[in-house]
């Protein structure tokens, strides 16, 4: 797989590696610290192209292959990268890849550092195997490596530039992660999740319990509770109870309801008791809440 090494140097090939005091600024930058590129690249048609870091890299390297293919071999396994599929190879992993030998690779690829980099790699599900991604956003991710290769070239010391690079390719990696997410599991879930909404902001006017729920939604109640806890942080009672607060400050603002009145509206036949939960939740009173000039 490795046995003919080239770790330098292609025709035409596009490098840009930011100075140590650079990225050291970069890092301690109210807006870069958290998320910044430190090195930047293309290598078109890398016959040859070989890494190899037994320790890993201080950086995580996200790679895009455009055309051709290669290999990545990390945390045991060995995945091959093809034309339109994007890689992450997270910082500190040890790693190796390679272009194919019968049709290298052309890749675009950059290193990140900062503080959010994991989280917001983990977020999209962008840390594990190659994502494949559709060719108008394969196109798009040229266009937008071309743009801040660019802008990083002509004005690499420039902290303006730097700030766009980063939202930049923040953004991008985000909308290959949701691209991605629409894989079949991933649309069940979502299906999941929304009927079980709807059926809790159908009855904000009354109860709803967690068998009812569960029943509606066609799955087990650890199943829903799991669901929910992963994709909105909270179990799904809680869940309800803040859409009903949500309706609740709604009518406070936009009627002239009692709050006796908007505790029934909600489901609440004690205004008393929905006062307490509303304050508990909403951070202070249905009154004070009222009194708040919004918009």
């Amino acid at each position: 797989m490795d046995a003919v090494q080239k770790p330098e140097g292609f025709p035409e090939e596009k490098l840009l590696v930011l100075p140590d005091y650079l990225a050291s600024e970069l890092a301690g930058f109210e807006l870069t610290k958290n998320f910044y590129v430190s090195n930047i690249g293309y290598f078109p048609r890398a016959r040859h192209h070989y890494r190899e870091r037994p320790e890993g890299c201080d950086s995580h390297i996200v790679i895009y292959c455009a055309e051709g293919a290669g290999w990545i071999e990390q945390d045991g396994r060995t995945d091959t990268l093809t034309e339109r599929h994007l890689a992450v190879i997270p910082a500190g992993a040890p790693h190796r890849y390679g272009a194919s030998e019968e049709a290298p690779w052309s890749i675009y690829w950059f290193h990140l550092r900062g503080g959010q980099v994991g989280a917001h790699l983990a977020l999209y599900g962008l840390a594990g195997q190659p994502i494949p991604m559709p060719a108008a956003l394969g196109a798009g991710f040229a266009e937008s490596f071309e743009r801040c290769y660019g802008l990083l070239a002509d004005k690499p010391y420039s902290l303006p530039a730097q700030v766009h690079v980063s939202l930049t390719l923040g953004q991008l990696l985000g909308a290959i992660g949701l691209s991605a997410s629409g894989s079949p599991r991933h649309r069940k879930r979502e299906e999941d999740l929304s009927r079980a909404i709807r059926f809790m902001n159908d009855r904000l006017h009354v109860t709803v319990t967690l068998p009812e729920l569960a029943k509606h939604a066609g799955l087990s109640k650890q199943h829903l509770i799991h669901l929910f806890k992963q994709e909105t942080g909270f179990p799904p009672i809680d869940y309800y109870l803040r859409l009903k607060m949500q309706k609740a400050s709604q009518l406070l603002s936009l009627t002239g309801l009692s709050v006796k009145e908007i505790a029934a509206a909600v489901g609440f036949g004690d205004p008393y008791y929905f006062s307490r939960m509303f304050k508990k939740l909403m951070g202070t009173s249905p009154t004070d809440y009222r009194r708040v000039p919004k918009g």
